[in-house]
C-alpha cells in the first residue's frame, strides 16, 4: 500500500530521497482549500460595488496523521508514541541550510488533486504531490500507559503551497500586452494580423517587425515563432 509521505528538498532545491517521512497509517481524509482575493470598489448609486481582482492566495491543505504504538504493549515496557511523531516536528523547525523550516513534497501514491494540476480534474495522476512548507502542527494524545506514558496520537497537519516566481510565471502563461511571450505565425497571417491578436491594434506591428528583424511585415513564413515583446 502507498504510504503518505514528506519529502525534503535538499541544497540544489531536488527532491533530497534520503530526508523522507511516511505515514505509518495514511489519513481518512485530506482538505484543500484555494482562495483569491477580491477589492471592493463601491459605486455611489449602484445596488453592489464592483469586484477587481487583486491576487492570489496560497492554496493549503489540512489533515490528520495518526499513530499509534500500544502494539508495544501497555505497561512499563510501552513505547512512546512520540518516537514516531517527534521527527514530524522537523518540519516545522528551522533548517541551518534555508534559515527557515523545510520545503517539502507532501506525496501520496500518483498524486494530490488541487488547483496545481496539468489539464482536467480527471489527469490527477499527473501531479507528483503537492509543494510546500508546513504551516502548523498540533498534536493530540489519546491513550497513555499506566505510567502516564502517550501511545496514540494524531497530528493534525496543516499546509501551505509553495511556488517559485518562475514556476507562477510559467504556470500562468501570460498573454497580454504588457508581457514578452511568443506567438506561432498561421497561415497567411502578416504582421498586422499578429499585432491585431496580441495587442488589439494592427498598426502596432512594428515594435514586433523590430524586436525579431522582420524586414517584410507581409511576408512571414508560417510556423515562424516570434517573440512579442510588451508594448511600452
Amino acid at each position: 500500500m502507498q504510504k503518505c509521505a514528506f519529502t525534503f528538498y535538499n541544497d540544489q532545491g531536488q527532491l533530497d530521497a534520503g530526508t523522507r517521512f511516511e505515514a505509518v497509517y495514511n489519513p481518512t481524509e485530506y482538505t484543500l482549500t484555494k482562495n483569491v482575493q477580491y477589492a471592493e470598489h463601491p459605486i455611489p448609486g449602484l445596488d453592489s460595488p464592483l469586484l477587481q481582482f487583486v491576487r492570489g492566495q496560497a492554496e493549503t491543505v489540512s489533515l490528520d496523521l495518526f499513530f499509534d504504538s500500544s502494539d508495544d504493549g501497555m505497561g512499563r515496557t510501552s513505547t512512546a508514541v512520540t518516537v514516531q511523531t517527534d521527527k514530524f516536528y522537523r518540519l516545522v523547525r528551522i533548517s541551518g541550510r534555508w534559515h527557515a523550516p523545510p520545503i517539502c513534497l507532501f506525496s501520496w501514491g500518483t498524486g494530490i488533486a488541487g488547483t496545481s494540476l496539468d489539464g482536467d480534474w480527471a489527469n490527477q495522476a499527473r501531479l507528483r504531490g503537492f509543494h510546500c512548507v508546513v504551516e502548523s502542527l498540533r498534536q493530540r494524545f489519546t491513550l497513555f500507559s499506566s505510567e502516564g506514558v502517550p501511545l496514540r496520537a494524531t497530528l493534525t497537519v496543516g499546509l501551505k503551497e509553495y511556488k517559485s516566481v518562475q514556476r507562477q510565471l510559467w504556470e500562468l502563461n501570460l498573454q497580454s500586452a504588457d508581457q514578452t511571450h511568443a506567438y506561432t505565425v498561421r497561415q497567411g497571417e502578416t504582421l498586422s494580423d499578429v499585432a491585431n491578436s496580441v495587442y488589439g491594434d494592427p498598426n502596432s506591428w512594428r515594435p514586433i517587425a523590430e524586436h525579431n528583424g522582420v524586414t517584410d511585415p507581409l511576408a512571414v513564413a508560417a510556423g515562424s515563432i516570434l517573440t512579442i515583446p510588451p508594448l511600452a
